[in-house]
């Protein structure tokens, strides 16, 4: 779609010479207001790219995971211009980069732009209020700041006006949201006052006109797409689409992962695992930390035999205790490793730890390191992997991964490398599976834009509460999935607090690695690997396994939200902002999200005897005991420990199954329909293997729930015609 050509008359032949001189001067090329609009084009339904410049060839849509998804898209018509007038936004192009300018209106609130969890709406300043901020998009391992830095930085963000922007590069740029004006656009408000302080002198000032500035170092052009909505879940839904829909986990990935101790080799590692069998604790993962290697920080990628003898039999006998193996690397490769001289000249030019950055982004790069991680890992049958240390640092005087000057192969340098890293590491760890057509749930560090096929969950080393329910609540944003992963705690209400938490996640992590016995056995870090378990441990050992339960209760429900997000781009995890974005009293609640289409969540935290949880409009049920409260207001929770506040939408049909505590490919749910108030809609499970990838082609069934009064039905329709993974075994009045 091209949009004519306009060009505002300037007064008098002189302004334009000078004008045209300064930009001359100064090495800046301008496209804009002033300036003849680029080219538009329409590249799916309600999605736009307009191209600036000369955009450089290492972006993140050159990297794309998967093809756009046109199908969803298409059931997602949309006619009309773009929400963001092309002709409104401005570039300029110096020596230094390029930038961008956006408009935006007075109260408009940003979401998104990766996974903050510092951070939520993207337009508020520091000191509350509207007066903007500025967002840095640059990886880290400390993402606990105000400066928008985090473990996911993407350049997408939604708007509360309903529209999306992406700009496609992978450079570490800067977001300004709202805070500054250009010049000649508004009056001087400083007046004649005069200020004593600091504070007062430096505070966020709300201004008359705001612009979103994006800028851009090193690059002379960029690619920007918009996305309509008219909502802003219609525009996250294709932000999803366009990134080639979300990722659908194998049915185990849904279930509990338990990380077992570093230090512990194959027998350690056995005999912990056959007491969690014995304790009945559900779970279906267990990850293995570094020790499993001979060498380390770097990696070998080579079974440490010392400790792990006889690796084929130990995964063998995990593997019949009907545990699926996720396994712990980072990239960086030691000079012990069978792969050291093979990848060295498809490795950037500096090393991290002693050894090499391989070269994601060149396929001889990616076909040398998956030699040898095949051999160790894929080859023996392991499911998954958590790929750590693929982040950056904050600012420090002593970094640890690789400098912004390496060079590599491919011809990115290393400020693309470092955003792109995350990314291109889950491509190449995800090409053995998708050859043996099979599906994955790994770990990962570092992500970015487009990541939602990706099937890899972000989590992070610090251990904030709320920051971590921050993350949940953020992830939606951006097709990314979040983890508040459980460790230790402070006390036994931290912990119950904090396993509440990560139930209601897209992976249910419990990372012992550096504790010997199960956090449950004893919380003080010292004396559980001094063996010295909590008096009052059967009690705790009861209580954990009864939350671990409620998580597998919920997996035929979150199996369709993720089906859902995979064919319509529907995040499964959301902010409540995205379900009632003309509810006012949303737009700032980062405590509380959408679990699925029908439970909203509100995590609680230790030290807090009761919570306010904003309920919007309709009626809502309290899922433990059943009572009705009509919305639009905040109550009070003050839930037990054990049972995090969880409320669900009238007309709801909500499928909950009896827990197991492992699933096995031949697992078949017993399903409960639970009818949530007087008129239920009609609820789909998605219902296939659960293990490979089929149910892209085709070959899944629809199990369609409904119920008319007394009348309870289910109809199943598809391709599918493996062993039944759900049955329906009874209904109940909520």
């Amino acid at each position: 779609m091209d949009y004519s050509t306009k060009m505002k008359k300037h007064q008098g032949r002189s302004s334009v010479i000078i004008l045209l001189l300064f930009w001359f001067l100064t090495g800046i090329t301008a496209y804009g207001s002033d300036s003849p609009s680029p080219q538009v084009e329409l590249v799916a339904p309600g999605i736009w790219r307009i191209r600036f410049g000369n955009p450089e060839e290492f972006t993140p849509t050159h990297f794309r995971t998967a093809p756009i998804a046109k199908a969803g898209l298409d059931n997602m018509p949309f006619q009309g211009s773009p929400p963001v007038d092309p002709d409104r936004i401005v570039f300029q192009a110096s020596d230094r980069g390029c930038s961008l300018r956006l408009p935006m209106a007075g109260r408009e609130s940003i979401y998104g732009l990766g996974l903050s969890t510092e951070l939520f709406d993207m337009s508020q300043s520091s000191k509350g209020g509207q007066a903007g901020r500025q967002i840095f998009l640059k990886p880290t391992d400390l993402p606990e700041n105000d400066l928008g830095e985090s473990h996911a930085p993407d350049p997408f963000y939604v708007s509360s006006k309903g529209y999306g922007v992406f700009v496609d590069t992978a450079r570490f740029a800067t977001y300004l949201t709202g805070d500054v004006t250009p010049a000649g656009s508004q009056e001087d408000e400083a007046g004649n006052s005069v200020q004593t302080s600091t504070t007062a002198l430096y505070r966020p000032r709300a201004q008359r006109v705001k612009t979103m500035l994006v800028d851009i170092p090193a690059a002379k052009g960029v690619d920007v797409y918009i996305f309509a909505g008219p909502t802003p879940l219609e525009a996250v839904e294709r932000y999803i689409l366009f990134s080639g829909g979300g990722a659908v986990p194998p049915l185990w990935g849904l279930g509990v992962q338990y990380r077992g101790y570093a230090k512990y080799g194959a027998d350690d590692t056995l005999a912990l695992a056959q007491k969690l069998r014995d304790e009945h604790m559900p779970c279906d993962v267990w990850g293995v930390e570094p020790g499993w290697q001979s060498h380390v920080y770097s990696c070998s990628f080579v079974w440490n035999t010392n400790t792990f003898p006889d690796p084929d039999g130990f995964l063998q006998k995990m593997h019949d205790m009907h545990y699926r193996m996720n396994m712990w690397e980072h990239a960086f490769t030691h000079p012990t490793s069978p792969i050291y001289d093979q990848i060295k000249p498809w490795s950037g030019n500096y090393l991290v730890w002693n050894g090499l950055v391989p070269d994601f982004a060149t396929p001889e790069g990616r076909k040398i390191f998956l030699e040898q991680n095949d051999a160790a890992l894929f080859d023996k049958g392991v499911e998954a992997v958590k790929l750590d240390e693929c982040d950056y640092q904050p600012e420090s005087p002593a970094p640890w991964s690789f400098p912004l000057a390496t060079a590599f192969p491919s011809g990115l340098d290393g400020e693309v490398m470092h955003s792109l890293f995350g990314v291109l590491y889950q491509q190449t760890m995800l090409e053995p599976y998708q050859k043996k057509g099979l599906r994955t749930w790994g770990l990962v560090r570092n992500s970015q834009a487009l990541a939602a096929p990706l099937p890899y969950v972000l989590y992070s080393d610090t251990y904030d509460a709320r920051c971590y329910v921050r993350g949940v609540v953020n992830e939606g944003f951006n097709g990314l999935l979040w983890t508040p992963e459980v460790r230790v705690a402070s006390s036994e209400e931290d912990f119950y607090r904090r396993i509440e938490a990560v139930m209601f996640s897209a992976d249910a992590v419990i990372d012992s690695w550096f504790i010997k016995n199960p956090p449950w056995d004893q919380l003080d870090r010292g004396k559980n690997n001094r063996d010295e378990l909590m008096p009052d441990r059967d009690t705790v050992v009861q209580n954990v396994r009864k939350l671990l339960q409620l998580r597998m209760t919920f997996i035929p429900y979150l199996y369709t939200a993720f089906n859902e997000y995979h064919w319509t781009g529907k995040p499964p995890i959301r902010a409540l902002v995205l379900d009632w974005p003309n509810d006012p009293k949303v737009r700032q609640i980062d405590d509380e999200f959408m679990f699925g289409d029908s439970v909203l969540a509100a995590p609680m935290f230790a030290g807090e005897p009761q919570r306010d949880v904003y309920l919007p409009a309709g009626d809502w049920y309290d899922f433990w005991t059943h009572a009705r409260i009509t919305g639009g207001t905040t109550i009070e929770a003050t839930n037990d420990l054990g049972q995090i506040p969880l409320f669900v939408k009238d007309g709801t049909l909500l499928p909950l199954a009896e827990p197991v505590e492992f699933i096995k490919p031949d697992t078949c749910f017993n399903i409960t329909v639970n009818v949530v108030g007087d008129h239920p809609a009609d609820f789909t499970l998605y219902e296939d293997d659960g293990l490979t990838l089929d149910y892209a082609s085709g070959q899944q069934n629809q199990i369609l729930l409904h119920a008319d009064g007394a009348n309870h039905s289910f109809t199943s329709t598809g391709d599918y015609h493996g062993p039944a993974r759900f049955k329906i075994t009874g209904w109940a009045q909520f």
